[in-house]
């Protein structure tokens, strides 16, 4: 089976129905969403989750939320209200909002380049588990986000 990036996986994860909902109401409750994304797509190419390997993708993950992609969002929501009003300040917030879409898009690079030599061995695939274990919903959450990932793994597999 072809293995698809993770960028091209998490477009085409996000674009199903209902997915962008499910992960704007799961980052509101504090879930990471590219690690999210991250997760969906190992447990869709079985790749065992181990405590070390979920530490390390927190690990990177945490860093560049916290340092990049949360201040660009702040910052574009904070300008939320005021851009209605201002053409100029609307213009910056859709660059703002450009540029945190290329943060994401550069964890989830980093995230795949640490992820490269990850093969499954015996042992549990749950990644979706862990980030969602303690959010509303969580349980339909995952299975939802489980069956996504699996039918855009087949479907970018086969093309």
């Amino acid at each position: 089976m072809r293995t698809t990036d993770l960028w091209s996986f998490s477009l085409a994860c996000y674009a199903r129905p209902g997915v962008e909902r499910l992960c704007l109401d799961l980052q509101e409750q504090g879930v990471d969403i590219c690690l999210l994304l991250c997760g969906a797509w190992l447990e869709a190419r079985a790749i065992t989750c181990t405590p070390q390997r979920l530490e390390r993708l927190r690990q990177l993950a945490d860093h560049w939320q916290h340092e990049v992609i949360t201040p660009l969002r702040s910052l574009r929501q904070n300008w939320r209200g005021a851009a209605q009003s201002d053409p100029q300040l609307k213009a910056l917030r859709e660059q703002l909002k450009a540029l945190e879409l290329a943060a994401e898009k550069t964890l989830l690079g980093r995230l795949e380049r640490e992820t490269h030599d990850w093969s499954t061995q015996s042992g549990p695939v749950a990644w979706l588990e862990p980030p969602t274990r303690s959010v509303r919903d969580g349980d339909a959450a995952r299975e939802f986000l489980r069956r996504i990932a699996a039918a855009v793994q087949l479907e970018l597999a086969g093309a």
